[in-house]
């Protein structure tokens, strides 16, 4: 019969139950008792069989941490223009997608260490993401649901490459709840950063505000669609970036962006929410960027080489939070993005193949 714990004794060990790694002091402080007395209860822990040994870490690796949508990306490429009503000739390929998977995947190939905390079905399809996106992430957070399916999304483009119209399965992304990700307590209190899409519900990226402010995490929030706003947390001060375009700040705010002077208005009003970093792009009339200090417009460039532009949000997005991390001003964080969603929307790759630091760079000087 194991032996009856004390109400400390059981409130230390939830604590380490929750996360392995806390320090004795922290327990201390919790339990508002000195460090010795909690040396102490560990040791009559383990003496009782509750705990087996402790677990220290060295917290060398701080990996950017991207939750939210992992899916398969079928694209369907008319050979005309289309015809409502009847049958289109398409021609069709698949690919790893996904926002939260996009931006993990082209910041893993640009060098940095990351994590993605993600659903996925049981099926043939996360066994193709999982194959083709784990030499630049770590998967090991990925929660498996019997009987559901992994996400898909599905594009029809015309011949220019634009997108014609997408059907998008997200359902298994509501199960990335505030419950699924105190499990993950630990990677999230180790993060560089957290990256979350719109495609997880709104009480879960309530929850990662939360954890941001106390922790003092940078979070990153990038939108998926203009329906999926209402999603956002209602207290923004948490964000330090938001990375979002035109249609998904018009639905937010409910108003038009017309001209240059009422996009710059669009970001100072995201700015007076609270959030610390705000990009609005606007397809090929580029992408306006600014903080308290400055807001300031990045020429698109144009190219007569655009062969898919789905992916080039994502690349965007992804560059423009690796520049941050590198240090970089306001401009060359715009200017670095830009230029990495150009070369994606002449790929027909979701996230290009060749992207690496060395050939960013190249590809930076190249445009300069």
């Amino acid at each position: 019969m194991s032996e009856q714990l004390s109400e400390k004794e059981q409130f230390l060990l939830n604590e380490i139950r929750r996360n392995p790694y806390i320090t004795q002091q922290e327990l201390a402080n919790s339990l508002n008792v000195s460090r010795p007395t909690v040396a102490n209860m560990i040791s009559g822990l383990i003496k009782k069989g509750k705990i087996i040994g402790r677990a220290y870490v060295i917290a060398e690796n701080e990996p950017i941490v991207c939750i939210g949508g992992a899916n398969i990306d079928r694209k369907s490429y008319l050979n005309e223009m289309v015809r409502i009503g009847t049958s289109n000739p398409t021609k069709t390929t698949q690919s790893a997608g996904g926002v939260a998977r996009n931006i993990a995947e082209n910041l893993g190939r640009l060098g940095m260490d990351v994590s993605l905390i993600t659903c996925s079905g049981e099926d043939a399809d996360w066994n193709y993401i999982k194959e083709v996106s784990s030499p630049y992430m770590n998967l090991d957070q990925v929660t498996q649901i019997t009987d559901e399916s992994t996400g898909s999304y599905t594009a029809v483009l015309d011949s220019t490459g634009e997108m014609v119209i997408a059907l998008a399965d997200m359902e298994i992304y509501e199960a990335i709840t505030p419950e699924l990700l105190y499990k993950q307590d630990a990677l999230l209190r180790r993060a560089k950063c957290i990256i979350a899409d719109l495609n997880i519900p709104k009480s879960t990226l309530e929850y990662l505000c939360d954890f941001a402010k106390r922790e003092e995490k940078p979070l990153i929030l990038i939108p998926v669609s203009s329906p999926k706003m209402k999603r956002l947390p209602s207290d923004l001060s948490c964000v330090t970036w938001l990375i979002a375009n035109r249609d998904e700040t018009e639905a937010y705010f409910n108003k038009d962006i017309r001209g240059h002077e009422s996009w710059k208005q669009a970001v100072e009003k995201w700015l007076s929410l609270g959030i610390k970093n705000v990009v609005i792009t606007k397809g090929k009339e580029g992408a306006m960027i600014g903080n308290q200090n400055e807001v300031i417009h990045i020429p698109a460039i144009v190219s007569e080489k655009i062969v898919d532009v789905t992916g080039a949000g994502d690349a965007f997005s992804s560059a423009a939070i690796y520049a941050w991390l590198e240090g970089k001003d306001l401009r060359e964080i715009g200017q670095t993005a830009t230029v990495n969603a150009s070369k994606t929307s002449q790929s027909p790759y979701t996230v290009r193949p060749e992207l690496s630091a060395i050939q960013l760079q190249q590809d930076m000087e190249e445009m300069k």
